[in-house]
């Protein structure tokens, strides 16, 4: 697995590279915790959590970028925010608050701040919030335990050959 020293920030994949801290909250007994940042990158969930049966879940992804300056740039994280709270409603799932997921994405991005791709390297530190429901629970009905976790990877483009270069395909509509 890559490490910082041997990144080759101009010829980056969009794949999973293990950075420092992660940020997880927990949602229990009708509120979430104020979470805190972790090394640990590994989950331990009941067999019984409804995500793994149900598949309640759902995620969100955003970029950080390095500015001229140095400094860390969100893109429109409170859109995601927004998007994250949709999907959790659909899913009968707690709200994530706008507080929440902004202050753990902030977080993490300044923990991780060595990861941060160089400016104009064309790389950038890509961001994976999510929300799981976990806990026992076999019946078909929503989990009473959750967690919110954001973690982070420095990635390049998704589409290997960039969309200029015809690394993606898109239709039109109307």
């Amino acid at each position: 697995m890559p490490n910082l020293e041997n990144l080759d920030w101009k010829n980056l994949g969009f794949s999973y590279i293990k950075t420092d801290f992660r940020f997880i909250a927990t949602y229990k007994n009708g509120s979430w915790s104020h979470g805190e940042l972790v090394s640990e990158n590994v989950l331990q969930l009941s067999e019984g959590s409804p995500v793994l049966h149900y598949g309640q879940a759902c995620f969100e992804g955003l970029k950080a970028y390095r500015s001229q300056k140095g400094k860390a740039l969100l893109f429109r994280p409170l859109e995601n925010a927004k998007r994250l709270q949709t999907s959790c409603e659909r899913l009968l799932m707690p709200k994530v608050s706008e507080e929440l997921f902004l202050r753990a994405c902030a977080e993490v991005v300044k923990a991780n701040q060595k990861w941060l791709a160089p400016y104009k390297s064309g790389a950038s530190l890509y961001l994976r919030p999510f929300v799981i429901g976990v806990g026992d629970n076999l019946g078909v009905k929503p989990a009473n335990e959750y967690l919110f976790i954001v973690f982070c990877a420095p990635v390049g483009a998704y589409f290997k050959g960039g969309i200029e270069k015809g690394g993606a395909r898109f239709i039109t509509t109307a």
